[in-house]
C-alpha cells in the first residue's frame, strides 16, 4: 500500500439472517431475526441479508419487519430469477434501502444437473427478472451466480455482462461448495472484474468445506472485489460461510498492509455472537479464532512465564479490542513460574520444598485434560496456605488477591 493512500473501504454485507440459518439447527423467529439483525447493525456492517421471503411465511415477516425497523443500515432480500420471487421480496420490504438479490445458474453442472435448462435460457431469466426488479422501482440489484466457482468462463461472461446490461448493481461470486484456493478465487474474481467495471459492485460469497473461506475472500478483495459477504461465527450451510469476525479482524490488524479496512466495531461482536448462540443453541466452541472460549487462554507453562512478563510474547490479537479477556489456566502443562505467581499475589512464602509439593498437588496429578481458571486455583491455594499456617484467616490482600485477575 501507498504510505500516503488511505485505505480502501470494504463493503460488509452479513448473510447470518439467512445463509447462516440454512443450516441444520439454525432455525430464527421473525422476532429473532430482527434482534439478531438490530445487534448485527450496531456492529457498523454495511448490509444485513434478511432472508427469503418467497420460501416461507416466516422470512416473509421477519423481511417486512426488518424492513420497518432497521432505517440506519441497508437490507438485502434473496430470491430466485423469476418474477413472482421478486414480487414477493418487494411486497415484504419495499424498495427503499432494499437491495433485491437474486441468483443465477453458473455451471454446466447446474444446468444439467439441478434446472434441466440451456445456456441461453439462464442468460435469458437474469435479464428478464434484472429488468422487471426495476420496473418495481428496485434500485439495487445484485445478481449472485451459483456455483461460480466451477463455472466455465463463456457462461460467467454471458451472465455477468447481461446482468450488466439489464441494470444490475452488484455481482456475487459464490464458491457455493466450498471448492476454491485462494489462487483460483483471486483469478475468478479479477476476471468477474474486468467484465463488470465500476461502478459496479463485486462481491464475494466463500463456503469453508477446506478451511479456506477467509483466505479465499481476502485473495478476492486482493483482487479487486469490493464487498464480502460474511457471517457471524461462520455460520451457515454445510462447512459454513467466511466469519465476518475473521475478516474484520485482519483488516483491523493489517490495514496498513492490505490497504483496506472497514467499519465493523470490534469489540461488539463477541457479545453479538453470544446471543446467536443462545438463540440457535450452539455450542461454545474452544479454540475458533476471535470468538473460541480458550483462544486468549493458555495453560502451557512456558507460555505462562512469558506472558506474566509481557502479554505479548503470546498474543498478537488482542483480546481486549474484542471484547474479551485473556486468562492463564491451570494444567498438566502449567510450570512452577505460574504457582510462584499465585503465591505471590496472596502475600505468602514458600520454601522450594512446599513449592514442590504445591506443585504435584495442584498441577502435576491433574487428570489429563482437566484444566481450570486461575481464580479458582488462587483461592483454593489461599484456603490451603492459611490452613497450613495454623488456621489464620487469609488477610485482606490476600482476599483482595483471590479476586483479582491478570493484567
Amino acid at each position: 500500500m501507498n504510505e500516503h493512500a488511505a485505505p480502501r473501504r470494504i463493503s460488509v454485507f452479513d448473510t447470518t439472517l439467512r445463509d447462516g440459518e440454512q443450516a441444520p439447527g439454525n432455525a430464527m423467529s421473525p422476532e429473532q431475526k430482527l434482534e439478531l439483525a438490530q445487534l448485527i447493525a450496531g456492529l457498523g456492517v454495511d448490509t444485513i441479508e434478511a432472508g427469503f421471503p418467497a420460501s416461507s411465511p416466516s422470512d416473509f415477516e421477519a423481511t417486512r419487519l426488518i424492513a420497518r425497523h432497521l432505517t440506519g443500515t441497508r437490507f438485502a432480500t434473496f430470491s430466485r430469477t423469476t418474477r413472482r420471487d421478486v414480487e414477493i421480496a418487494v411486497e415484504a420490504g419495499g424498495t427503499e434501502n432494499h437491495q433485491v438479490q437474486m441468483v443465477a445458474t453458473g455451471s454446466q453442472i447446474h444446468l444439467t444437473h439441478k434446472r434441466g435448462i440451456t445456456r441461453h435460457a439462464a442468460v435469458r431469466e437474469v435479464v428478464d427478472t434484472v429488468r422487471f426488479a426495476v420496473s418495481l422501482g428496485v434500485t439495487d440489484i445484485a445478481v449472485g451466480i451459483e456455483d461460480a466457482s466451477r463455472g466455465e468462463d463463456d457462461l460467467l461472461r454471458a451472465l455477468t455482462e447481461a446482468a450488466v446490461e439489464a441494470g444490475s448493481t452488484c455481482i456475487i461470486l459464490a464458491d457455493t461448495t466450498g471448492c476454491h484456493t485462494p489462487a483460483e478465487f483471486g483469478d475468478l474474481i479479477g476476471k468477474i472484474r474486468r467484465w463488470a467495471p465500476p461502478p459496479v459492485k463485486v462481491s464475494t460469497h466463500c463456503h469453508n468445506d477446506f478451511g479456506l473461506a477467509t483466505a479465499n475472500t481476502l485473495a478476492g478483495l486482493a483482487a479487486g472485489a469490493d464487498e464480502v459477504q460474511v457471517a457471524l461465527g461462520g455460520i451457515g450451510e454445510r462447512a459454513g460461510n467466511t466469519s465476518l469476525e475473521e475478516v474484520a479482524a485482519v483488516l483491523a490488524y493489517k490495514t496498513e498492509l492490505l490497504g483496506m479496512t472497514t467499519g465493523v466495531r470490534l469489540e461488539a461482536m463477541y457479545a453479538a455472537y453470544n446471543r446467536l448462540r443462545e438463540i440457535i443453541r450452539l455450542e461454545e466452541p474452544r479454540n475458533k479464532p476471535i470468538f473460541g472460549k480458550y483462544v486468549f487462554g493458555t495453560a502451557a507453562g512456558i507460555h505462562q512465564q512469558g506472558k506474566l512478563n509481557d502479554p505479548s510474547t503470546y498474543e498478537y490479537v488482542e483480546p481486549a479490542r474484542f471484547g474479551r479477556e485473556r486468562s492463564l489456566l491451570i494444567g498438566r502443562h502449567s510450570g512452577r513460574t505460574v504457582l510462584r505467581h499465585l503465591i505471590e499475589q496472596l502475600d505468602a512464602q514458600v520454601d522450594e520444598a512446599e513449592l514442590d509439593e504445591l506443585y504435584r498437588v495442584h498441577i502435576a496429578e491433574r487428570e489429563q485434560g482437566d484444566c481450570e481458571d486461575l481464580s479458582v486455583v488462587r483461592a483454593r491455594l489461599a484456603r490451603e496456605l492459611g490452613t497450613r499456617r495454623g488456621g489464620a484467616p487469609v488477610n485482606a490482600a490476600c482476599r483482595r488477591a483471590m479476586c483479582r485477575d491478570i493484567t
